[in-house]
């Protein structure tokens, strides 16, 4: 009774904080069972599970935990399990420096050596605004071969950490190119920490979590009893497994938090106001960054800013030893939705399940795709390298008698199925690609749908063959995109 009393109170206090909210355009939102059903088709009760909130109009639709939060010691999930965040983080991250921005004791254009003094730049500018954009071009520390398994083990200092990747060479010039990079929101924890006089979780705590009423929201570090964390999680070849160790003194400015369904709703509904950023600033940070030669990055500063459903779209995800996490926001409907997971490999990604909640919330479902088959002969057009220069992404698409995969980089190569002769999707995924090929065959175009975004990520074919490929994916549908 304890229990319910409290979930009843927290439920109804989250209402309050965000009733306040102004209503989008009225439809018929769906029954809370419509929800449940995708949600528990995604989770087995006793395995480890999630966390999801669907918030419509400051009015929660659905919350709800389904899985394990100790599989040792056989304790449930709760709506209020305190999860990592993992690259959540980085949200928070951006909003502090525009905070400090609008104080005046940070500008986008100041210097990275302004802040972190003696920062081998290597004859560039890299900014602040590069950082939050991951258009510097440095190194993100998390890509130096080695690193997992063993260095992330290490305690390490803010500084001790860019000391280890600061010397490594530029990948490409600032502002030419979009690259998700961790060493850059590490950089920005510097940068808070060296103008606000204060340590980055004391920023946070005082400047945003305490403020806000964020109570369940902390600097997740491995040593301090925070009542109510979930364990992490892996799945190897099936079998669940305790996540490997990381030091959290590493993810830092870049993934380092933990917190809940209720206070992640409580953020979104503070973005709304002025509580945390002026419109201004906000407006800035949920407009997608531009290269130097024009193209969009489509992410702005610590979000990522798409499209879904004929709605913006304001979302991230998170990815962290034990734990997966998807928090997408649709302004225009005023629609929140967060998917916090306590394993790295979950058998739904949280990115998918968030997609399919918020498309149900509006109104506007994902339709369900049906595979068809297509001769050899077809798939043989469309065999190749793609290349999207800007984004500094390689596809390949590969086809062994009636199947035909697409894989990136060095990533693990996926199955598409055919739902036409020119549209393939991947299964339990919203993505989906389609080709583009002229008369003679010589040219070819993928456009490439990620996560159901109405506007496609294109890249050309630079050759008519693929390099061999990793064996193709085991693991779930739609956790790593191809």
């Amino acid at each position: 009774m304890t229990r319910l009393l409290h979930a009843l109170a927290t439920t109804c206090s989250l209402a309050a904080l965000l009733v306040s909210l102004p209503a989008a355009p009225a439809f018929a939102q769906p029954a809370a069972a419509e929800l449940d059903a995708v949600v528990t088709a995604a989770f087995v009760p006793d395995q480890p599970g999630g966390a999801v909130l669907v918030v419509k109009d400051g009015k929660v639709l659905f919350r709800k935990a389904i899985g394990m939060a100790s599989m040792e010691l056989g304790v449930p999930l709760q709506p209020d399990t305190i999860f990592r965040l993992g690259s959540i983080t980085k949200q928070f991250t951006a909003a502090a420096i525009m905070m400090l921005v609008e104080e005046g004791k940070v500008s986008l254009t100041d210097p990275v050596e302004k802040y972190v003094p003696g920062y081998p730049t290597q004859g560039h500018v890299i900014t602040v605004e590069h950082l939050l954009t991951h258009t510097s071009g440095i190194q993100s520390y998390t890509d130096i071969p080695g690193w997992f398994p063993g260095r992330i083990r290490a305690d390490m200092a803010v500084l001790d950490l860019v000391d280890a990747f600061k010397k490594e060479p530029m990948q490409f010039a600032p502002g030419t190119r979009y690259a998700y990079n961790n060493s850059a929101y590490v950089l920005l924890g510097a940068i808070i920490e060296k103008a606000a006089g204060t340590t980055y979780e004391q920023f946070l705590t005082t400047r945003i979590f305490t403020p806000l009423g964020m109570t369940r929201t902390f600097y997740g570090s491995n040593e301090p009893i925070i009542r109510g964390r979930a364990q992490g999680y892996t799945r190897d070849d099936g079998v669940v497994k305790n996540s490997q160790f990381l030091s959290m003194t590493q993810p830092y400015a870049a993934g380092s938090l933990v917190s809940t369904l209720d206070d992640l709703a409580r953020w979104d509904a503070a973005l709304y106001t002025d509580r945390v950023v002026k419109a201004e600033s906000l407006a800035r940070m949920w407009t997608p960054y531009l290269l130097k030669d024009g193209s969009s990055t489509r992410y702005g500063y610590g979000f990522q800013v798409g499209d879904m459903r004929g709605q913006q779209a304001i979302e991230h995800g998170g990815g962290i030893p034990g734990f997966s996490t998807y928090a997408l926001r649709l302004p225009q409907e005023h629609v929140y939705v967060v998917v916090l997971c306590n394993s790295d490999n979950p058998r739904v990604a949280p990115g998918y399940l968030a997609r399919r909640l918020a498309a149900m919330a509006i109104g506007k479902p994902f339709p369900e795709r049906t595979a068809i088959t297509v001769e050899s002969s077809v798939l043989a057009r469309y065999v190749g390298t793609y290349s999207n220069d800007a984004r500094d992404v390689r596809r390949t698409v590969t086809v062994e008698g009636s199947r035909i995969y697409l894989q990136r980089g060095g990533r693990p190569k996926v199955e598409i199925k055919a739902a036409s002769a020119t549209e393939f999707f991947l299964e339990n995924s919203l993505t989906f690609v389609r080709f583009d090929v002229s008369a003679d065959g010589k040219d070819a175009t993928l456009l490439y749908y990620g996560d159901g975004s109405d506007t496609p990520e294109r890249s050309r074919r630079i050759s008519d063959t693929a390099p061999s490929a990793a064996p193709a994916t085991t693991g779930p549908a739609g956790q790593r995109q191809p």
